[in-house]
């Protein structure tokens, strides 16, 4: 077994050996694509599809490389990258050179192997797309995804249908039947439908399988001839279906090793052209159940490992097939079967007989071959250059083609042939011969011809003996084998008197053409121009043959020739097949062999004359044709003066008519504007009228309109009077509202300055009652001290006065006397100084106090400032007045200390006075001298009365400062007091008279 590694390669041989099979499992060659990378690996193949002669395979990787292996070519080429993983592919079986993929991103895209160009690009799935179907025709394909399934037209690349289903069935697989217009859907749930291609109409359902068998259908496949249904899935069993029957006849036991089948293909057995010489595969039938019963138990076969028992060939198909072999080694030649180009007569019709038709790539090209075309340039040429012909200058008219270039094609064609013979000018069912040929070889004009040509000469035989009615000898054939094939469907058209011309001709002349689509033709004439010229009318009686179910259903003239003029529900391979049957099985003295020549090809250079039919009938029409045609052109001429001539009068008359019409209209026209003057008369008279009333109605509502105005002047006037008041009242209003605002805005400055005063009066006190504090435990601490000094005096002078207290009892008494004078005209006196300073205090107060409350009136925003400077200026005073008496305090201190120092200085002397006085007693002048030192050593004031007055006027002047300040403060509220209700006053008394406030 030989391996083949595409690595980077992008074309080379799939082999460089000759292949032998491995003796074990048939392997020809292992492919395998790996990569060149650092790390190299293995890409799979996903996906794998075989054309339709199976010479040729295409593969697709999870990388989206795509290849083509020529088997027949031993040659591989990627052709596209698609550079996404592909889920299904396809070859497109009408040009073989275009393939379809299903990519990952769930689109189907169309490309060519040969240009590899992308050819279309189709987008409509939802899901990944896991199956590809094309239609026998190429024309159709289905693709299936696990949720829809679409059916799209190849030809134009747009979706015709799609099926949607609920997502708990599912989809398993939407494929076409071979060589039908069937389509089978299977479904998860193991439903399988059939439907008709055209109209999706369900054909039939499969019944279900027995309940015995529990298998998930997974995998399907189909014989070539649509006949056999095999359905396997996860499980050792395989059901084979009989698509006619519509049941299930067989169950195939696979080896109990295998438990689930992942694919399934039937292989062909007849013209294979040699596909069955590789080993079969290792499996055999070993055991058949006897087929008395159809039951699920009877239905089953075993089977084992081993290689397939095929049963026996008959004898022709051992014939034919030695010949096929003889023919492909090239060992034995038949000289009457080599064609022109090389192809071999005999080939083709044992592929044409495997295959049903010729590949749409290479059938224009095996036609030309079959029917040895000569390609006469020159002479087409020269039938061309001779023009349209007189026959079909106006073929449109009958036959109204919307293709421009078809029509043209057709005229030319149709000309050539009236130009090379003539009585095709006259045949009038030529055009519905050589149409479908038109039609497709019309960019070719010269094929189409000759192709025509060759049709007429040779399968159109004795066509033109009873010219110019239809061929009757021929129609007598088809009667005569019909008759012998099938008596009770000619009965039957005889009984309603159908003739041959109703059953044979309609299909003769169009060549089929009405009653097929085009893919049939084109099979039924690979087959019609690879036989003899008979093969045509066996064609017709085949058609009838098979058509016989409906024929006898018809029983109307109409319906029969209805028939035979549209296309049917007909399988044209089972009428193929017919037709071969009545060739093998026609009587020699009927079949129409015997009465046609073989095939004849045109000759080259120059066309072969074609007389083949009657021609004096022919001259003879000719003549007839262009008598008629002169005499026509003379009545043309004729009619044409008559006509012209007509034509004037005609035109005269209607001049005349429409003079005479003209002048009534004028008349009318008079008449119609002489009654519209005298209307517009009487109109303007009742314009006048009514513009006579429009303008008294204007006066009246000129009038009306000023007796407004004025009115409406007159309101406005006190309107804006009233508004100038409203106005003026707002403004009162506004200012009444800034002053009340003004006014509390300074009760509440004045409230809050009261607080302010009432905080300081408090902290004033408090400093007071401290300084009074200090200053009183000042004065104690002096009087203490003080105290103890007077007592060590008193106690010094009392005993001065018990040692003198006898002595000087009455000159104690005096001087005690003058001391208790003198301290009370000192107290006296401070009493007098205290009052006038009270009142010169008070007069100032209350002078500063007018003042204050003349600044609070007169300047609001200067109260704070001014109350400040006013505490200021008292508290300035006030340390004046501290520092005066502090510097008094410190006088009296001196003196006090003089004082204290005379007295001591007294006592001492008087106390050794008196020593000496107890010594002298009797001295003279005791009293003077006392008096004298007396008056000059003491003082004006006595201590005991100074320190007394001094402590007793800072006690008055701290409470007569604090009773002054209490009445002022009582006197600023009371005059605040009544200032408020002044405003207030006033405020009432400009609300009354708001003029007054004005001015």
């Amino acid at each position: 077994m030989q391996s083949t590694d595409l690595g980077n390669k992008e074309s080379g041989k799939i082999w460089h050996r000759k292949p032998s099979p491995a003796t074990r499992d048939g392997i020809i060659v292992n492919i395998i694509h790996t990569t060149s990378d650092y790390l190299p690996k293995v890409l799979r193949f996903l996906n794998v599809a075989f054309d339709s002669s199976g010479d040729c395979l295409i593969a697709g990787d999870h990388q989206g490389n795509i290849y083509v292996f020529d088997l027949s070519g031993n040659r591989f080429n990627l052709v596209q990258r698609t550079a996404q993983a592909c889920t299904a592919l396809a070859f497109n079986l009408r040009r073989k050179s275009e393939f379809l993929v299903a990519l990952a991103d769930y689109s189907i895209k169309c490309f060519d192997t040969v240009t590899k160009e992308l050819i279309s690009w189709m987008r409509g799935h939802e899901s990944s797309v896991f199956s590809i179907s094309v239609h026998a025709s190429g024309r159709y394909a289905i693709t299936t995804s696990s949720d829809t399934a679409q059916l799209w037209d190849l030809d134009t690349f747009q979706r015709k249908r799609k099926l949607n289903i609920l997502q708990s069935v599912g989809i398993q697989k939407v494929f076409f039947l071979p060589l039908s217009n069937t389509i089978l859907s299977c479904f998860k749930d193991n439903s399988i439908f059939a439907w008709e291609c055209d109209t999706l109409f369900c054909k039939y359902q499969l019944p279900p399988p027995p309940e015995s068998s529990s298998i998930l259908y997974k995998v399907f496949a189909v014989t070539r001839d649509g006949r056999i249904l095999a359905a396997g899935g996860k499980s050792n069993h395989l059901h084979l279906w009989c698509l006619e029957a519509k049941q299930l006849f067989r169950i195939i036991q696979m080896p109990t090793k295998v438990r689930a089948i992942r694919y399934l293909e039937f292989l062909p057995d007849s013209f294979d052209a040699g596909s069955n010489q590789p080993p079969p595969p290792l499996v055999k039938v070993i055991e058949d159940l006897p087929k008395s019963k159809l039951t699920s138990g009877d239905l089953k076969m075993k089977v084992t490992s081993g290689r397939v028992q095929r049963p026996a060939k008959p004898r022709e198909n051992q014939i034919q097939t030695r010949i096929l072999k003889q023919d492909l080694t090239g060992h034995f030649e038949n000289k009457e079967n080599e064609l022109s180009d090389g192809l071999n007569k005999k080939r083709l019709q044992i592929l044409l007989k495997g295959y049903g038709e010729y590949p749409t790539k290479y059938r224009m090209f095996i036609w030309r071959s079959l029917l040895q075309l000569p390609e006469n340039h020159t002479a087409f040429s020269s039938l061309i250059d001779k023009g349209i012909h007189m026959a079909f200058l106006n073929l449109q008219k009958k036959y109204p083609i919307k293709s421009r270039k078809l029509l043209r094609v057709l005229q030319r064609t149709l000309s050539a042939l009236a130009h090379w013979s003539a009585i095709f000018s006259d045949t009038p069912y030529l055009p519905l011969l050589a149409f479908p040929f038109v039609k497709l070889f019309q960019n070719n004009q010269l094929i189409c011809f000759e192709v025509v040509a060759t049709l007429i000469i040779n399968w159109c035989q004795h066509w033109f003996e009873y010219f110019p009615n239809p061929p009757i000898n021929i129609l007598s054939m088809i009667e005569n084998i019909l008759a012998f094939h099938d008596k009770e469907l000619l009965q039957h058209f005889r009984d309603h008197d159908i003739t041959s011309q109703v059953y044979a001709w309609p299909l003769l002349e169009t060549v089929f053409s009405e009653v097929l689509t085009r893919e049939e033709w084109l099979k039924l004439f690979d087959n019609v121009f690879s036989n003899h010229p008979s093969f045509l009318l066996l064609t017709v009686v085949a058609y009838n043959i098979c058509s016989r179910a409906p024929l006898l259903n018809c029983s109307l003239k109409d319906d029969f020739e209805y028939f035979f003029h549209h296309r049917n529900n007909l399988d044209i391979s089972v009428v193929i097949r017919e037709v071969y049957h009545l060739m093998d099985t026609t009587p020699g003295d009927i079949h129409p062999d015997n009465m046609l020549d073989v095939f004849v090809a045109l000759t080259k250079g120059q066309y072969p004359v074609f007389n083949q039919y009657p021609k004096f009938i022919v001259d003879y029409q000719t003549q007839e044709r262009e008598r008629i045609r002169n005499d026509e052109l003379d009545y043309l001429r004729e009619r044409q003066t008559v006509e012209n001539m007509q034509a004037e009068v005609d035109q005269q008359r209607v001049e005349d008519e429409a003079w005479y019409q003209k002048q009534e209209l004028l008349r009318k026209a008079e008449e119609t504007r002489r009654e519209m003057l005298l209307q517009e008369e009487e109109k303007m008279i009742q314009q006048r009228q009514k513009l006579a009333a429009v303008k008294r109605e204007l006066k009246v509502k000129e009038m009306h309109l000023q007796e407004a105005a004025r009115r409406r002047f007159l309101k406005l006037q006190q309107d804006q009077r009233e508004m100038e008041l409203r106005r003026l009242e707002d403004e009162i209003e506004r200012k009444i509202h800034m002053r009340d605002q003004e006014i509390a805005t300074t009760v509440k400055d004045l409230e809050m300055r009261h607080l302010e005063l009432e905080s300081q009066k408090r902290l004033y006190e408090k400093n007071l009652t401290r300084d009074q504090e200090t200053v009183a435990k000042e004065m104690r601490e002096d009087a203490d001290a003080y105290r103890r000094k007077v007592n060590l005096e008193e106690r010094t002078f009392h005993r001065l006065i018990e040692t003198d207290q006898t002595q000087n009892q009455k000159t104690q008494k005096l001087i005690e006397e003058n001391l208790a004078k003198a301290e009370q005209a000192c107290l006296n006196t401070d009493w007098r100084l205290q009052a006038l300073h009270k009142q010169r205090c008070d007069d100032l107060q209350r002078n500063e106090c007018y003042q204050e409350v003349a600044k609070l009136l007169r300047k609001n925003r200067r109260k704070e400032i001014e109350v400040l400077n006013a505490m200021m200026e008292k508290d300035a005073t006030k340390w004046e007045e501290a520092e005066e008496k502090d510097f008094r305090l410190k006088s009296e201190k001196k003196v006090s200390a003089l004082s204290d120092a005379s007295r001591q200085w007294f006592l001492e002397k008087e106390i050794n006075a008196a020593l000496e006085h107890a010594e002298h007693p009797y001295h003279d002048g005791p009293r003077c001298q006392y008096e004298q030192v007396a008056s000059s050593c003491l003082p004006r004031t006595s201590p005991v009365s100074d320190v007394s007055e001094v402590d007793a006027s800072t006690w008055l002047s701290l409470n007569q400062r604090k009773i002054q300040w209490d009445t002022m403060e009582q006197d600023l509220l009371e005059r605040v007091r009544n200032l408020r209700q002044r405003l207030t006053a006033q405020a009432r008394n400009s609300c009354q008279t708001p003029h007054l406030l004005a001015t």
